[in-house]
């Protein structure tokens, strides 16, 4: 049986269609989710995806937080469903208190765009089970509201239980404490990250790179093998 893999949409999403196609490159099925509708159709997983939900009104992620999808969401991924946040996602995520932290403004105040470098701290989720420990890969990167903060015994708790799972390497482009740019919850079923791998999984688009794909074929083979 194919796994199949919802990908939510609210108004101002920007990414669900390419993230739906990452899904089906990765050899699973893509099923679209509309933000006002509480049934996830029997998915095996579920995407948050880029863009700027709701027009970032108020504070990025805040509103979507509370579209009655999220509701089933929240219910289901504290039992185990596996959840990933791709930018607006992750910031829904920590707005859900699905993952701990915050997101506020790129520290310069403005809006970047670029291939960004990051290193794989934590190859142990499961979104995460096709990278290596310490792999570093490049991920297109695009937000204005990317700054990951957390209070200082959050942070600890984060580096001590190896629940950062990405780093921004060379460069950090927003200001995010710690470099972190992405993170886990404790089961490791629910990751968000800034950079969007759904825009590297074909040589000919995107960064040019597939070094995005391993997020979709990781949580297929999660999928196949549970």
């Amino acid at each position: 049986m194919t796994a199949r893999i919802g990908v939510v949409t609210f108004p101002g999403s920007l990414d669900d269609r390419d993230t739906q196609r990452a899904i089906r490159l990765a050899g699973a099925e893509p099923v679209a989710l509309w933000h006002k509708d509480k049934d996830l159709k029997q998915v095996d997983a579920v995407v948050l995806p880029g863009g700027f939900s709701y027009g970032d009104y108020l504070r990025a992620g805040a509103i979507s937080r509370f579209s009655p999808v999220m509701d089933t969401v929240i219910e289901q991924a504290k039992t185990g469903l596996p959840v990933l946040g791709i930018c607006n996602g992750f910031q829904v995520l920590t707005e859900a208190h699905l993952l701990p932290g915050a997101m506020l403004g790129n520290d310069h105040l403005h809006f970047i765009c670029r291939d960004q470098k990051l290193r794989v701290e934590n190859a142990e989720t499961a979104w995460t089970g096709d990278y290596r420990q310490g792999q570093e890969i490049h991920i297109p990167l695009k937000n204005m509201d990317g700054r990951y903060v957390a209070d200082p015994y959050t942070l600890d708790k984060l580096e001590a239980e190896g629940r950062v799972v990405f780093r921004y390497v060379g460069f950090n482009p927003n200001g995010s404490l710690n470099d972190i740019a992405g993170v886990t919850n404790e089961a490791g079923n629910v990751v968000g990250l800034m950079p969007h791998p759904e825009h590297a999984v074909e040589p000919l688009i995107g960064s040019g790179r597939t070094d995005g794909l391993p997020f979709f074929t990781s949580i297929l083979k999660k999928l196949v093998n549970a």
